[in-house]
């Protein structure tokens, strides 16, 4: 018998109408009853921030924590020395940056999330995102739902409107979803599809989408319309975007980030939005979540009102993505309860070591 610690979102009226929100407390990844039939503890709860949440007072005597990234508990390394008997982390998605990696090796506790659970998802929400910005959607759907009596100013909204045909879009990160949007980009007809990351993409992978390797990350923000990120978080890629790299884009780029907040300076960001040196910011990650009422994201314009489609993260959990990680999640914790290797695609730390290249001190600065 074991006691399994769980992180969640509460989703209230929602969640109690739709079952299939398995991201929340009140379904709980649908693991109640089967951990139950185990005579196995299991603590769900949302109360994550500070020394006198739920969370810090239960982790103590856990064997297995559970969160998403979506409202993730932090594992700081002082977190993780409080929780004597921890042993297994599982992220019920994709991204385990909420946890302290080293501090988790030196403890030899497994860390493992659902590879592959998110990636159709984000791919999806970043075409969405990179079409709102381009043709400038927000200003036009505020003409029509807040300033009805305002008639309707089509200059407004058309002057920072362009067509997504003929644009260079590049990613940063071409792994499982960075692949994947350059992939969706193909009908779109762009100029030229580019992608920086540390290593070429096989070389049939690149034909089928026609994208060009950049290997210097200044020489790929200078040559984009559009950027979107798609690489995971770690000391390597925190602040990867900034104040100083930010001045090699384009004038009136459009930057999309559904990976993870931190990646992108908020202060830097906020700042080229609404000078206008960047026409638009859009995705759903904060480098804290859920993201504080004083966040720079939340307010953010560029000179002619529009700019900003930051929207909560929700990208990698619909309710297919909701299923697939609710699935994945179960069995990384069935395994692990009888002694079973896990996936190797699901594993990020293991017996002190990385497991993954997507994490970790590393000379590259692209996973």
């Amino acid at each position: 018998m074991v006691k399994v610690l769980c992180v969640l979102y509460s989703g209230g009226k929602d969640a109690q109408e739709e079952k299939r929100l398995l991201g929340t407390i009140e379904n709980s990844l649908g693991l109640k009853d089967e951990l139950a039939k185990g005579n196995h503890t299991f603590v769900v709860t949302d109360d994550k921030e500070g020394p006198n949440s739920k969370m810090a007072k239960e982790i103590v005597d856990a064997d297995v924590v559970i969160t998403t990234p979506f409202h993730p508990g932090y594992l700081s390394k002082e977190i993780i020395a409080s929780a004597k008997n921890l042993k297994l982390c599982i992220t019920a998605g994709v991204g385990s940056d909420h946890v302290d990696l080293n501090a988790a090796n030196e403890r030899k506790i497994t860390v493992a999330e659902v590879s592959g659970s998110n990636v159709v998802s984000v791919a999806e929400h970043v075409v969405m995102t990179i079409l709102i910005l381009v043709r400038n959607y927000n200003i036009g759907h505020e003409q029509i739902s807040q300033n009805k009596n305002n008639g309707w100013l089509v200059a407004a909204i058309a002057r920072d409107a362009y067509d997504l045909e003929g644009k260079v879009v590049g990613t940063i990160g071409a792994g499982r979803i960075g692949y994947r949007v350059l992939q969706r980009m193909v009908p779109f007809n762009c100029k030229e599809l580019l992608y920086f990351d540390y290593q070429d993409l096989p070389a049939d992978a690149a034909k089928q989408v026609n994208a060009r390797r950049v290997a210097d990350l200044n020489d790929f923000l200078s040559q984009c319309d559009v950027v979107t990120v798609n690489c995971p978080l770690h000391e390597g890629t925190r602040n990867l975007i900034n104040k100083d790299n930010i001045k090699h884009m384009k004038k009136g780029a459009w930057l999309i980030n559904t990976a993870r907040g931190a990646i992108c300076n908020a202060e830097a960001v906020k700042e080229a939005v609404e000078s206008g040196h960047i026409l638009g910011y859009g995705g759903d990650v904060w480098n804290h979540q859920p993201a504080p009422a004083d966040h720079p994201w939340r307010t953010m314009y560029n000179p002619h009102g529009g700019g900003n489609a930051m929207v909560p993260h929700y990208s990698g959990t619909t309710l297919d993505a909701q299923k697939r990680y609710a699935d994945g999640t179960r069995e990384i914790l069935n395994n692990w309860l009888n002694n079973k290797p896990q996936n190797p695609a699901n594993l990020i730390v293991e017996n002190g070591e990385y497991a993954t290249k997507a994490y970790g001190q590393r000379k590259t600065t692209v996973a």
